[in-house]
């Protein structure tokens, strides 16, 4: 951990000051919509504004706004009007590197939530400005350095989704919580889902998660402009019932080990189906993703089957050897839980 930690100050100083990010920590008492820069008698949007044309002459990579006004709208006002009201359904997500489905994906996820609240895990791509821009992401909380260790990333994971829990609960009011993925597609409408009688008896859903796969007559990159739900013609029959859903109860809540399944989960069903394309965005991602697992997972668990699936993003058969299906109620009939 040190020296990976080491490698990225080396790596910094090397550096352009153009490829380098730098962070500015703003006064924000009390901590509501609003109150950021709000510190008395000191003119904090003037002297920001004066320190990023500073930052801009020295040859950092900043866009800079009009002028100190238009400086503190961007920063103030945001989406703030999503805070503070009651909603039916509201998302979080954990995104790191997802510019290329991104968009889509607020767009796909925000017909049906009133709010979204996002983790960026140090991303190096167009994310946090993706996420920035869009009018149902209520609130970000951008990490700036990425774990590297193993170990203390997959514990960081579960804390990553507690404290976008705990920031949901005292910023915004809502009666249901959905946690996805940039590279789901939930396929139903989760809004007037969670309103049917049949999840009135239950706090939890299970969603049944299937992998699009790449065939030699369905291989085409995705390009961003495109939709992604039913992207691709072929998945894999295997089902992964993911906790996605749930009330908001106090007793559910997130530790290190939790990963991406929160505890204190009562009355759970399975329902809903969801589209994932992460194995199927393209050729590139495929060995992209290969090599991601390779690097950073154990290898015993991940690193030696990823191995053994590089070159193979094009495939015939799912990766555990059985037939593909189409969407549809045939997939579903053959469907192998694991």
């Amino acid at each position: 951990m040190l020296a990976a930690r080491v490698g990225k100050l080396v790596a910094m100083r090397r550096a352009t000051r153009a490829e380098r990010k730098v962070g500015i920590v703003l006064f924000n008492f009390p901590p509501n919509a609003g109150n950021t820069g709000s510190a008395a008698y000191l003119s904090v949007f003037e002297s920001l504004f004066c320190t990023l044309q500073s930052l801009k002459r020295a040859g950092y990579r900043i866009e800079l706004p009009t002028g100190v006004d238009e400086l503190r709208e961007k920063i103030i006002a945001g989406n703030a009007g999503l805070l503070g009201r009651s909603h039916l359904l509201v998302g979080i997500t954990r995104v790191r590197n997802e510019a290329l489905v991104l968009r889509d994906t607020l767009d796909y996820v925000g017909r049906d939530v009133g709010a979204i609240i996002a983790y960026d895990d140090a991303s190096t791509d167009r994310t946090l400005e993706i996420l920035a821009g869009h009018p149902k992401v209520a609130l970000i909380i951008a990490n700036g350095l990425w774990e590297e260790d193993i170990a203390a990333r997959r514990l960081a994971e579960g804390r990553h989704r507690g404290l976008l829990l705990e920031i949901a609960r005292a910023k915004l009011q809502f009666d249901w919580m959905f946690c996805f993925d940039a590279d789901e597609r939930v396929t139903g409408n989760l809004r007037g889902f969670v309103q049917e009688p049949r999840v009135a008896n239950c706090d939890s859903v299970r969603i049944a998660l299937f992998d699009a796969y790449m065939t030699p007559e369905d291989c085409a990159p995705y390009q961003a402009d495109r939709e992604l739900l039913g992207f691709r013609r072929f998945f894999g029959p295997e089902q992964r019932d993911i906790l996605m859903l749930w009330r908001n109860r106090p007793e559910v809540y997130f530790a290190e080990q939790h990963a991406r399944e929160p505890g204190g989960i009562e009355r759970l069903r399975t329902d809903l189906q969801c589209q994932h394309y992460g194995k199927s965005l393209s050729i590139e991602h495929w060995e992209e993703t290969c090599d991601y697992y390779i690097r950073h997972f154990p290898f015993d668990t991940y690193g030696r089957k990823w191995s053994d699936r590089k070159g193979r993003a094009i495939h015939t058969r799912s990766d555990f050897m059985r037939p593909l299906f189409e969407w549809g109620e045939t997939l579903f009939a053959n469907a192998v839980k694991i």
